[in-house]
């Protein structure tokens, strides 16, 4: 490869550790004399077609290393979805700027431009190497064991439930916690780790691998009302009843789409409210409330898990290893082949992640649809980091009545 320059970019919604990744980048590519510079464009796939760059070079390592532990996305994010002549643009642009190395730290949507990109390089024979790099918090990546963002979003999530389980203990009613989550439940999944005595919630965790029934769902709450006396619900923003529709969807008067056409989940407290009016309306039950915890999971300040961002650390490491030291394109995926706990690097092609979606196995869910399994917990319970908090109880007798 000729000498030249790196780009880096963020795409899709931002993660507690996606800065890690771009810092990664911009550190290990110092050490490679092809290198001149290294250059971030803001608002990814948008700031390439404006030239809107900042040169990362230039950047203290001291200063690299405070972004890094920062939440959200320090080059500022897109939700542009490149189309065959927008990724021309891109690379017209990538070529006036002697880019020879393109890295785009993303989700699925993100691997698919990098290989739109990478395809016209090739077509016109310029000397260029794009790689993949993974994130997302709904950790739906395909040929990855989990996604760089989704440890410490799930840390937030379990966090927020056992506090939730504190305040409904406390005066008892129904909760409904409506976690993000479009295809793939494991974030939903995350708010068992939230469990530590018996009768903890998340007492019923619905995700959208499993179809949704409003007749079980109140015979489900309705049984756990009996038995607990209160009822934590942790339920996935795309949870969908049978034939695929989205309840939210389903329920709702109008629907809002995004850039993608995706129909707008995050950005509405409806499905908690709706299921909220369900129980009221068909249990009769007075206390119940729904919190839509909304963005607040992915980029929540001081809520990361360790490992996660060591993670996030080494797949940006390992991008620019794959394509400076090996010549080669792809997109990096995480492998655990020690379950408790180790995890190795690989490069997949492009083609096998771009637009694809993982889903929850089925090992990790139960069989009535409304939990998950011992499995699940020994696969994220390692994601959520090393120091997960633990709430306690007063355990002092009862004074006998007098």
């Amino acid at each position: 490869m000729n000498p030249g320059n790196i780009l880096v970019a963020q795409g899709g919604g931002p993660t507690a550790v996606i800065n890690q990744s771009v810092v990664g980048v911009a550190l290990e590519a110092r050490k490679y004399a092809q290198v001149r510079s290294v250059y971030g464009a803001l608002h990814g796939v948008r700031g390439i077609v404006k030239e809107d760059f900042i040169n990362l070079s230039r950047e203290t390592p001291d200063n690299l290393e405070l972004v890094a532990a920062t939440p959200s996305s320090g080059l500022l994010s897109t939700r542009d979805k490149p189309d065959e002549e927008y990724c021309a643009r891109m690379f017209e642009i990538m070529r006036k700027h002697d880019i020879r190395y393109f890295f785009y730290a993303g989700g699925n949507d993100s691997s698919d431009t990098v290989r739109i990109v990478n395809q016209q390089a090739r077509d016109i024979g310029y000397e260029f190497r794009a790689v993949h790099i993974p994130k997302t918090i709904d950790n739906d990546l395909a040929c990855n064991d989990h996604c760089p963002g989704f440890g410490s979003a799930a840390r937030f999530v379990s966090q927020a439930f056992m506090g939730l389980n504190l305040d409904n203990r406390a005066l008892e009613g129904v909760l409904i916690g409506v976690v993000m989550g479009r295809h793939a439940g494991f974030l939903t999944a995350a708010s068992a780790l939230a469990q530590k005595y018996p009768d903890d919630g998340p007492h019923l965790i619905y995700v959208p691998e499993r179809p949704f029934s409003t007749d079980r769902f109140l015979a489900d709450v309705d049984r756990v009302m009996h038995k607990e006396g209160l009822c934590i619900i942790a339920v996935s923003e795309g949870i969908q009843d049978e034939a695929g529709e989205a309840i939210a969807t389903k329920l709702a008067t109008t629907v809002e789409r995004d850039a993608h056409g995706n129909v707008q989940l995050s950005g509405t407290g409806a499905l908690g409210d709706l299921l909220a009016g369900l129980l009221k309306d068909k249990l009769k039950l007075k206390r119940v409330r729904a919190d839509t915890f909304g963005y607040l999971q992915r980029s929540f300040m001081g809520v990361v898990s360790d490992r996660d961002a060591r993670e996030a650390r080494e797949v940006g490491e390992m991008a620019v290893q794959y394509a400076l030291l090996d010549d080669k394109d792809g997109s990096v995926v995480i492998r655990r082949p020690i379950l408790d706990y180790g995890v190795e690097y690989a490069l997949a092609p492009l083609a096998d992640v771009a637009g694809k979606t993982r889903h929850m196995p089925d090992e990790f869910l139960n069989g009535e649809g409304n939990g998950v399994t011992d499995a699940f917990l020994r696969y994220c319970r390692p994601l959520a980091g090393s120091t997960l908090p633990r709430p306690h109880r007063f355990r002092a007798p009862k004074v006998a009545a007098i």
